[in-house]
This record gives structure tokens, C-alpha cells and sequence, in this order.
């Protein structure tokens, strides 16, 4: 494959590209234990954007790994996960934000950076705002769901070095957070770098 990109994502920061149809995306978990929050939407019609409970349903799983599509909400697909080292990945933890920070560590977080800042931020320069951020994955994060349904987050299944990849189906905006939560485990207390590499 040639490499079209390949770049850091600093801690704590956005990042955004265009995926087009056929090529992969990469993302190495450079330090280990790094959630990665993600959005994607179809490049030419940003209404058509990843759906979870059309993803959920259509794989009849709420992990995505190796096979899992990531569908739209017309149920159209969007990527495929081509390859994964780590083997599970989160769609129902969300993304943090300065509101959740107060509600769920108290009010003294409210000035902490968050991911929804990050993707106001690098949605901003599409023409994006809130109305637009949906539910969003968790590449990395370890939300084990108990046998009555309720949800944690805990330390990650992830290690340095671990990857995962991403076939676009069609022209896709890819929008990440590299989270700068600091306040559960999702990142070992301690946000570190990631990378991204596109590929044809």
C-alpha cells in the first residue's frame, strides 16, 4: 500500500481528514490505554453520519472489532474494520464533555478540556456544530457491560503500539478526539500521543 498521510496526534487534541473510498486509516495507540473518540460522516452529505444503534444493530454486538461496519443513519455503510489488534472497542461510553466532567466529578473539572471541545473545534471548520456530534465510538476505551446492563469504565484492554484499520466504503470525514480525560482510567490518567496513517 502507498502511504498518503502519516501524522502524531498530539495528546489532548483534534484531528480531521478525508477518507476516501477504498483507502485505509490507521490508528496506532502509540503509548497504550488511549481512548480515541470518533465520529464519521459521508464527505459529500455530513446528514448521513455514523449511527450507533444502526451499527449496533446491524452486527448484533456492542463491541466493534475485526468485521464490524460502521453504518450510517440510513443504515448505509461507511467504513469496515479491516484489521484490530486489541480486539474490542466501545460504542455507548460517549464522548466527555465540561458538562459531563461536573455531573459525574464535580464542579471543579468544569474548566478541563474536553472531547466535545474537540470536536466543536475541527467541526467548526466544515461547517459543523453541535447539532452534529452524535454518539460517537471509543477506539481503545474498555466499557465492559454487566449482566444487568450497567456500564463502566475501566482500565484498557490496549498496549503500546496496537493497532486498528479502516476501509472507507465511500468518501468519509474522519473527526477524532485524542481524549484528554483525566478523570477515569479510559487513558491511565495520563493522555498520551497517537497516529494516524491513510493508505491506498
Amino acid at each position: 500500500m502507498t502511504t498518503l498521510l502519516d501524522t502524531v496526534v498530539p495528546a489532548r487534541a483534534p484531528w480531521s481528514a478525508v477518507v476516501h473510498e477504498g483507502e485505509v486509516l490507521t490508528i496506532v495507540d502509540l503509548g497504550g490505554n488511549q481512548a480515541v473518540d470518533f465520529l464519521v460522516f459521508d464527505a459529500l452529505d455530513t446528514s448521513l453520519r455514523y449511527s450507533a444503534p444502526d451499527t449496533i444493530q446491524g452486527q448484533d454486538s456492542v463491541f466493534l472489532t475485526t468485521g464490524s461496519i460502521l453504518r450510517d443513519c440510513e443504515y448505509g455503510p461507511l467504513m469496515t474494520v479491516v484489521a484490530d489488534e486489541v480486539g474490542r472497542h466501545d460504542t455507548l461510553g460517549g464522548a466527555c464533555s465540561k458538562e459531563s466532567n461536573t455531573l459525574r466529578y464535580g464542579h471543579h473539572t468544569f474548566a478541563q478540556h474536553a472531547c466535545v471541545e474537540n470536536f466543536l473545534a475541527e467541526g467548526g471548520r466544515y461547517g459543523l456544530g453541535k447539532r452534529d456530534l452524535v454518539s460517537n465510538i471509543n477506539w481503545y476505551m474498555n466499557v465492559p457491560v454487566d449482566p444487568d446492563g450497567a456500564l463502566g469504565i475501566v482500565d484498557g484492554i490496549s498496549a503500546a503500539g496496537l493497532s486498528l484499520s479502516l476501509r472507507a466504503e465511500r468518501d468519509v470525514l474522519v473527526m477524532v478526539s485524542n481524549c484528554p480525560q483525566i478523570n477515569n482510567p479510559c487513558n491511565g490518567f495520563d493522555p498520551t500521543p497517537v497516529r494516524m496513517v491513510v493508505a491506498r
